[in-house]
């Protein structure tokens, strides 16, 4: 029998923001997959997590890094969602993992350049393109990008670049997937308290003064500011919105 309920697969979602965003997805009623790349415990707890609120859930063992394991990645999903919705179709995917990589543009190596450009930008390219064939006609893809993408902290130049070209780059996925009625959009969360980057924002009290004093609500950001924003923007809702990026910062850097 198929389900009546849209799955939405997020990248990284066992902890931080990614954790958030497939918790307020469940929320609105939404089945959800998850990835993650080295801590199955984590994910298992966030899988039990939305199963009991109700939804289903399930967590896949990923490396963005690696895009040659894509297809067989997807291959395993659709065997999932044929066994447990009738069905092999993902109403959304969030492209939601990453790392964190802070050095002065005169030191940044090349392979720290490589390593951040395959998942911040290649995987982002290559996990759309993969799940298209998967992807439900009038889905959603959202691409989370970076306040860094608008503004600049030294030391995050390869960073700050990567996540600039997620946002032209969804600029022409919306164009181009348009005619199937699926919608694409960027957020871009400014800092956040979580342990990204080693926990920088949020145990740095000197730096997250800092920028609780240049952003307009005065506060870091929360991981629970960011989920809810991806989830409105896999609703019925927010249908009509598509090729737009929305700054989820407290208005940090006006």
């Amino acid at each position: 029998m198929e389900s009546q309920n849209k799955v939405v697969l997020v990248t990284g979602g066992s902890r931080g923001l990614g954790r958030d965003m497939a918790l307020r997805l469940a929320e609105q009623g939404m089945d959800v997959l998850i990835t993650y790349n080295t801590n199955a415990a984590e994910a298992a707890t966030v899988v039990a997590t939305i199963e009991g609120m109700g939804r289903k859930a399930a967590a896949f063992q990923l490396n963005v890094a690696d895009s040659q394991s894509y297809t067989k990645f997807y291959t395993t999903v659709a065997t999932w969602l044929q066994t447990h919705t009738g069905t092999t179709k993902l109403h959304g995917l969030v492209n939601n993992a990453g790392t964190a990589l802070h050095a002065p543009f005169a030191d940044t190596t090349e392979d720290q350049f490589d390593a951040i450009m395959n998942i911040h930008y290649k995987a982002v390219f290559f996990m759309a393109q993969k799940a298209l064939p998967y992807l439900a006609d009038g889905g959603r893809i959202v691409n989370i990008s970076s306040g860094l993408a608008r503004f600049s902290y030294p030391g995050s130049s390869a960073y700050g670049s990567a996540k600039g070209a997620v946002e032209v780059l969804t600029r022409y996925m919306a164009r181009e997937l348009g005619s199937r009625g699926i919608t694409v959009n960027v957020v871009a969360p400014g800092a956040i308290e979580t342990d990204f980057g080693g926990g920088l924002v949020r145990d740095n009290p000197q730096l997250n003064a800092q920028i609780a004093s240049v952003t307009a609500l005065g506060r870091v950001g929360l991981p629970t500011d960011i989920g809810g924003v991806v989830a409105f923007l896999c609703s019925d809702a927010a249908k009509w919105i598509t090729g737009q990026r929305i700054e989820v910062s407290g208005g940090m850097n006006l």
